[in-house]
């Protein structure tokens, strides 16, 4: 059939395919035994496992790269069978090219195309990339990476996690619980998590959990048996010009959807998609699912949970504030709907850690608390801003911890259309510091750097200052910093790489400190 992914045994190149979304796919379809390469530009711990399995992986993205199943094949006596040449759904051969295989591929015969791997990008793709024209020359089939998860969500029974914020935590929660209460469920997410080792896992199960994302309108390809939105906000102003056009987005893939669970405490989820299940932080707003007796500490959540007006029990979580209460409540409704009992759901969801790059501890070295978080939108920042609120100040007095809030902000375009709604997000920071934006790929328009998203802080916080650079931010943090910080550090560009700097520095530190100190008993 045209335009559909085969899964019969046919090789997959990824251009690009150390990216978190990329690799999760990379890997399901590497435990399924199927032919995977893909190219990347360094060797890291993702990259390593997918080696580990048998991806064959290239440093560079070269033409001469797509040979390489074609080679090997060609120099086996049985070849594979003939296939036809598959085109992107929609025509945008990877989301970034504007051409479309049928009038810029050069097909080969169908024997030469057998041998050919099935090209898979992302958006981030350029379509003058070298591979990518490689691809289209050779006539490759090609495909967006949302093309293969809607084939892999078609291949399951499937719950898909959408939602502008809190996808990557509540599909990883629910992939934890159909886990932990033997329903071995394949799981594709972007972020990693502890329980299964990294981004992906391939289960034996009917289930696949999925992290569904909107950032470039490929959620309206996903039909799942259950759907989840979390919330619906402008956050990609790179891809929407306004609200209703991600909310027609969200409404498309409602109505993919066999069974759709909602937050009904945003608004737009319960007026716009009226979901068939809700769930709600507040009793009285009538949800199915809602909490009371809530207690936010600074080591872990606990609430009550009610189900159509019945108590179900307490729910405990490792994780800290509302938001993440809140998305525990999607995973008991997903779990109930499984007819799951509440007396499996609450001991699984208790022993979820999170995922990483989700208020992650770092570690802690001379007193000084690192955490690294993914937020980027005001809406996430706040959220993570009161948690680490929360946990610096639910302290006796004399044992409180400042917050120093370390942000990079991340895009051009969401930096300016957000740039008011940044400049009120750092109240529960007793320190922020800003560091130029992470541009991931788009051109600068002029006068918009970090010095401006500080400018704008600036009017609302009296402590804040800009540090251009990542060795500007680290050299700063290391005069800044004292025992008793919580360092939250704030971004999705490459902020955190300066995490094991710090860390170090802060551990050299302690061990002079604790010299110095028997160096003075010994007198």
């Amino acid at each position: 059939m045209l335009n559909s992914v085969d899964f019969s045994g046919r090789p997959f190149h990824f251009i690009g395919i150390g990216g978190i979304g990329m690799s999760a796919l990379a890997y399901v379809l590497a435990k399924r035994r199927l032919p995977v390469s893909g190219s990347d530009i360094r060797l890291n711990h993702i990259t390593q496992r997918l080696q580990d399995l048998g991806a064959h992986i290239f440093w560079s993205q070269d033409a001469t790269n797509l040979e390489f199943f074609r080679q090997a094949e060609s120099s086996k006596s049985d070849a594979l069978p003939a296939a036809a040449v598959a085109i992107a759904a929609n025509g945008k051969n990877g989301g970034g090219a504007k051409e479309t295989l049928s009038t810029t591929s050069k097909v080969s015969s169908n024997a030469d195309t057998a041998l050919l791997p099935q090209v898979i990008c992302s958006t981030a793709i350029n379509p003058a990339n070298a591979e990518y024209r490689a691809a289209l020359e050779l006539g490759c089939p090609i495909f967006h990476r949302s093309d293969l998860l809607a084939a892999l969500i078609q291949d399951y029974q499937s719950i898909s996690v959408a939602g502008t914020h809190g996808k990557t935590t509540t599909s990883s929660m629910i992939g934890h619980l159909l886990l932990e209460t033997g329903l071995d469920p394949t799981i594709v997410v972007g972020g990693e998590v502890k329980a299964w080792e990294g981004n992906a896992r391939l289960g034996e199960g009917p289930y696949l959990v999925a992290e569904a994302d909107e950032s470039d309108g490929s959620l309206v390809k996903f039909s799942s048996q259950i759907g989840i939105v979390t919330n619906i906000e402008l956050d990609h102003p790179d891809h929407y010009s306004t609200l209703d056009e991600v909310i027609s987005t969200f409404k498309t893939f409602a109505s993919h959807c066999k069974t759709l669970i909602g937050c009904i405490d945003c608004a737009t989820v319960r007026d716009a998609l009226q979901p068939a299940i809700t769930y709600s932080l507040h009793r009285e707003s009538g949800a199915d699912y809602t909490v009371d007796c809530v207690t936010y500490q600074a080591n872990g959540t606990k609430a009550q949970v009610w189900e159509r007006g019945e108590l179900l029990g307490e729910l405990s979580l490792k994780l800290l504030g509302q938001h993440n209460l809140s998305n525990a409540l999607a995973a008991v409704a997903v779990g109930r709907l499984l007819n799951l009992d509440f007396a499996q759901i609450a001991p699984a969801i208790a022993t979820f850690e999170g995922a990483r790059r989700r208020f992650e501890y770092r570690g802690e070295y001379n007193e000084v608390l690192f955490v690294d978080d993914y937020a980027h939108h005001p809406s996430e920042i706040r959220a993570t801003l009161a948690a680490a609120h929360l946990q610096a100040t639910e302290l006796p007095t004399a044992h409180q911890r400042r917050v120093v809030a370390v942000f990079q902000p991340h895009r051009y375009s969401r930096t300016q259309t957000f740039l008011a709604e940044f400049a009120e997000s750092f109240q529960d920071a007793d320190v922020v510091v800003v560091t130029d934006i992470y541009a991931a790929g788009e051109a600068q328009p002029d006068n918009l750097t970090g010095q401006q998203v500080v400018d704008a802080i600036a009017a609302h916080h009296a402590h804040v200052v800009f540090q251009p650079s990542l060795a500007a931010v680290q050299s700063f943090l290391e005069q800044t910093l004292q025992p008793r910080d919580l360092a939250l550090f704030l971004g999705a560009g490459n902020l955190n790489q300066i995490i094991p700097e710090l860390m170090a520095f802060q551990e050299r530190a302690a061990k002079s400190i604790s010299q110095e100190r028997c160096d003075q008993t010994s007198f």
